[in-house]
C-alpha cells in the first residue's frame, strides 16, 4: 500500500520507537520535501484467490536464512523448523509438513515454473534447499481456488518464487550494474555473501549471474541451549539471460540455471530429531539443480500471448550410513543402514504452453487463459523407497469474466497420469497404472463502487498417487480428493481516518474436506476452517501498521473416530507498526502471538501461548558517498524467550541480531 505525503512540518521531529510522534512548535516552520509511504506489504483487495505476495524490498527487510523464512508472515502458514534448510517443512492451512515426511504433497512449490520438492521421504524435510538472496517475488496462493493453471492436488496452498533479471540492475539501460550485499547474523555466527553481475549488451540482450554463499554454526534457543539444528555452508548459483526480438520486439527467450548444494559430514538422518539417535548419522550431498527455458510471444493482438516454459528440476540426496552411530542394539543396526544408504533422486521435467485472450462478448470483457501441460517426473530406486516414473499430460482453462463489477471466473483442468515402475527390486504387484481426474472450481467477486468487495469460490481437486506408494497397491489407483469453499470480502479506501492515509483490509473464511487420504497413517479423512484477515494503514506522516491473523481448526477420521487434526496450526496474530522518517529510513517493530495448543500425537504435543518480538531499522541514502548502499539492522525475538513453536520439532533460536550491508553500483 502507498501513498505520497507533501509535509509542512513544525519544528523538530521526535520519534519514540515503534510509534512516531511529530512534535509542533509554530514558531520554527520547516518544509520537508515529498516522501512516498509505504507499509511493509500490500493487501491483495482486487482478486477473490486468498493470495499475498512478498515483494523484493520485503524479502530484504525481513533477513531470511531460508526460503521458508520469507513466508512465514503470511496468515495460515506455519513453519517446521524453518531456521534451517534441512529437517524444516512448510504447513499452509494445516496441510504440507508432518512430523514424520517434509512434505504431504498438498503443497505445491515452484520456481520460475518448474517444480520443485520431493515426495514422502521420511524423517527428511522439504529438499527446497535454495537461498532466499535468488529471489525477487515470492507468491504464496491459499488453498485451492487459483491453482488449476500451475497443477493438480493444491489443497494447502501454492508457493511460487520468481528469481531476479538483468533488467532489475541495469534498468533496461545498456550497460553494467552490480550489487554486493553481506549479511551478519550473531546467532550461530552466520555470514552470507551475495554478489550479483548484470550486463545489458544491448536493449534487447541481458545476462545475469550471482553467486551467494550462506553459512550458520549452531544456534542457541532462549535459555542458550543448543537448538539441535545442524550447522550448514550453502552455496547457491544463478544464472539467467533474456534475448528481446522480433520486429516489434514481441518476442523473447529467457535461460536460467539455479543450482544449490550442500555437504554434511557425520550428522543425524532424522533431520526433524525425533529419533532419539536410533537413526544413526550420516555423510550427506545434496545437489538442487534447476533448468528453465521460457519462450513468449506477445503481438500486438488481444487475442494472443503465448508463454512456453520448460524447465527441468533434479534434487538429489546422497548419504551414507556411518556405522556404529545408532542406538539400537548392533543386532537391529541394519535397520538404520538401510536408510542411512539410501540415495534419493527426482528428476522433474515440465512443459507449459498457455495463451491468454483478451475479448468481449456482449457486455462481458474475458482474460481466458488456456494450456496443456507435459510432466514427466522420475525417482531413483532405493532400498528404503520405490523407484519408476510419473508421466502426466494435463489440459486447463480458466476464464476471468468482467461485467461492471461482477467477476466471474470459472476454471477447469483435465489430467491424465502413468505411474510406472522401475529398479531392480523384484515385486508381485503390477507395475503400471493409470489414472485421470477432472478438477476445477468458481469463484465470484462483485466490486461495489466505495471501496467494498464481497467474493465466494468452491474449488475441487484431486492428488493422484505419488510413486513413493508402489508398495501399497491400494493406494496406486487412489487419488486424495479435497474440496474448499471461500467466503470474503475486501475495502480499500483513502482518506479514511484522516487526510491522505489509505487503508486495506481483507478477512477469508474457508472449509475444506479431504478424504481418500493416504499421505497420513490411520487417517482417511480430514476437514479444516478458519478464518484469515490481512489488512494494511498507511498515514500521511509515513507511520504505518500491518496487520493479518489466521485462526484455524480441523478434525480428523481416523480409527477408531474422529479426533482433532493433528496438524492444524496455532492461531496466530501478527502486528507491525512502522515509521518512514524519511525516504532514507524507515523503522518498524513486528508483534507476534501465538496461542496455546494442547493436542495428542502432535509433533509438539504441547505448547503454551507465547508472544516474540522483532525489529528492524533500514537505512537508504540517497546522496553523496553512500548513494545506493543500504544498511538493514534486525532483532529477532527482542526478549530472547525460550520457546518451541507448535508443529516444531525442536525450539526456536533465541536473540539474533542481524546486520545487512549492500551497496549497488
Amino acid at each position: 500500500m502507498r501513498t505520497t505525503a507533501y509535509a509542512a512540518l513544525m519544528g523538530g521531529c521526535a520519534f519514540i520507537f515503534p510509534l512516531a510522534a511529530i512534535a509542533q512548535d509554530a514558531a520554527s516552520p520547516v518544509l520537508l520535501e515529498t516522501i512516498t509511504i509505504e507499509s511493509k506489504r500490500d493487501v491483495a483487495t482486487d482478486t477473490a484467490i486468498p493470495r499475498t505476495d512478498v515483494d523484493q524490498q520485503e524479502i530484504e527487510d525481513r533477513q531470511a536464512s531460508t526460503i521458508a523464512e520469507l513466508i512465514d508472515s503470511v496468515p495460515g502458514v506455519t513453519l517446521m523448523n524453518g531456521n534451517t534448510p534441512g529437517g524444516s517443512g512448510i504447513n499452509i492451512r494445516g496441510f504440507g509438513a508432518t512430523g514424520s515426511y517434509g512434505t504431504d504433497q498438498m503443497i505445491m512449490i515452484q520456481v520460475d515454473g518448474a517444480t520443485q520438492g520431493s515426495e514422502e521421504l521420511y524423517r527428511i524435510g522439504t529438499q527446497l534447499y535454495t537461498d532466499p538472496a535468488l529471489y525477487k517475488e515470492v507468491s504464496v496462493q491459499r488453498g485451492t481456488v487459483g491453482s488449476f493453471e500451475y497443477g493438480s492436488g493444491v489443497v494447502g496452498g501454492l508457493v511460487q518464487l520468481r528469481t531476479k533479471d538483468a533488467s532489475d540492475f541495469t534498468g533496461g539501460e545498456i550497460g553494467w550494474a552490480g550489487r554486493q550485499t553481506f549479511e551478519f547474523t550473531s546467532n550461530g555466527d552466520g555470514i552470507t555473501s551475495s554478489s550479483i553481475l548484470a550486463w545489458q549488451p544491448t536493449q534487447d540482450l541481458e545476462f545475469l549471474a550471482q553467486y551467494v554463499r550462506r553459512k550458520q554454526e549452531r544456534q542457541d534457543d532462549g535459555d542458550g541451549n543448543d537448538l539441535g539444528a545442524e550447522p550448514f555452508d550453502l552455496p547457491s548459483y544463478l544464472l539467467k539471460g533474456k534475448y528481446t526480438f522480433g520486429a516489434a520486439r514481441d518476442q523473447s527467450i529467457t535461460l536460467s540455471y539455479n543450482d544449490t548444494q550442500i555437504s554434511e559430514r557425520d550428522v543425524p538422518y532424522d533431520q526433524f530429531g525425533l529419533g532419539g539417535g536410533s537413526f544413526g548419522n550420516v555423510d550427506r550431498d545434496i545437489d538442487t539443480r534447476t533448468i528453465v527455458a521460457e519462450y513468449e510471444y506477445n503481438p500486438d493482438s488481444p487475442l494472443i500471448h503465448v508463454t512456453a516454459n520448460l524447465s527441468y528440476s533434479d534434487q538429489k540426496i546422497d548419504s551414507t550410513y556411518i556405522w556404529g552411530s545408532s542406538t539400537l542394539p548392533p543386532a537391529q543396526e541394519p535397520m538404520a543402514a538401510v536408510l542411512g544408504n539410501a540415495d534419493h533422486r527426482y528428476e522433474t521435467t515440465r512443459l507449459t504452453v498457455k495463451n491468454t485472450a483478451d475479448f468481449a462478448t456482449g457486455s462481458f470483457q474475458h482474460d481466458l487463459r488456456t494450456g496443456f501441460e507435459i510432466i514427466h517426473k522420475k525417482r531413483a530406486e532405493a532400498a528404503s523407497a520405490p523407484g519408476g516414473t510419473d508421466r502426466r499430460f494435463a489440459l486447463f482453462v480458466v476464464d476471468d469474466i468482467t461485467s461492471g463489477g461482477l467477476t466471474i471466473s470459472p476454471a477447469l483442468r483435465y489430467e491424465t497420469q502413468e505411474l510406472t515402475r522401475q529398479g531392480k527390486v523384484a515385486t508381485a504387484n503390477p507395475t503400471t497404472y493409470d489414472n485421470d481426474a477432472v478438477m476445477g472450481g468458481l469463484s465470484l467477486r462483485y466490486a461495489f463502487n466505495n471501496g467494498f468487495t464481497v467474493f465466494g469460490s468452491a474449488a475441487y481437486t484431486e492428488n493422484m498417487p505419488i510413486l513413493d506408494d508402489f508398495d501399497t497397491p491400494n493406494y496406486m489407483g487412489q487419488s486424495q480428493k479435497a474440496r474448499t469453499w471461500e467466503l470474503g470480502a475486501s475495502y480499500e479506501g483513502q482518506d479514511v481516518l484522516g487526510s491522505g492515509d489509505q487503508l486495506a483490509v481483507k478477512a477469508n473464511l474457508f472449509n475444506t474436506d479431504l478424504w481418500d487420504a493416504t499421505s497420513y497413517s490411520g487417517v482417511t479423512a480430514v476437514s479444516t476452517k478458519g478464518i484469515e484477515l490481512e489488512s494494511s494503514y498507511v498515514m500521511a506522516s509515513g507511520f504505518y501498521v500491518d496487520l493479518n491473523a489466521a485462526i484455524i481448526e480441523g478434525d480428523q477420521t481416523a480409527a477408531p473416530g474422529a479426533n482433532y487434526w493433528t496438524y492444524a496450526p496455532a492461531d496466530q496474530l501478527r502486528v507491525t507498526l512502522g515509521q518512514h522518517l524519511t525516504d532514507e529510513l524507515d523503522l518498524s517493530w513486528e508483534t507476534v502471538a501465538v496461542a496455546r495448543m494442547d493436542r495428542v500425537n502432535a509433533p509438539t504435543p504441547e505448547t503454551a501461548g507465547y508472544a516474540v518480538h522483532n525489529i528492524r531499522a533500514t537505512y537508504r541514502p540517497q546522496t553523496g558517498v553512500l548513494e545506493g548502499a543500504e544498511i538493514r539492522v534486525g532483532v529477532e525475538n527482542v526478549f530472547d524467550r525460550d520457546y518451541q513453536p507448535w508443529l516444531a520439532t525442536r525450539k526456536a533460536p533465541g536473540r539474533n541480531i542481524k546486520l545487512t550491508l549492500a551497496k549497488s553500483f
